[in-house]
């Protein structure tokens, strides 16, 4: 099991990109959630399998249609425990 904090830099608003995110983490069957940041960024929280885990972070870094993503920072932390995966608000 691995967790992550993940941080995308670019046009990551209003391009649909926490659905994009929510679709794929429940095709993948990973916990945690994601929302859109104050400074126009966007933060994903994922736990789960390794392979699952990485996988959705990989889509992350082509993102939906819209989007134009710069730059990602990508942290691992400790379990958190989620019991499913979650878009939160600002």
């Amino acid at each position: 099991m691995k967790t992550f904090k993940v941080i995308i830099i670019g046009t990551v608003q209003g391009v649909f990109f926490r659905k994009f995110v929510k679709d794929n983490a429940d095709k993948l069957g990973v916990k945690g959630f994601v929302r859109n940041l104050e400074d126009g960024n966007l933060e994903i929280i994922v736990e789960g399998k390794d392979k699952e885990v990485l996988e959705l972070i990989e889509l992350c870094k082509k993102g939906p249609a819209h989007s134009n993503i710069k730059d990602i920072k990508i942290n691992e932390m400790s379990h958190q425990g989620f019991d499913s995966f979650k878009v939160s608000n600002l």
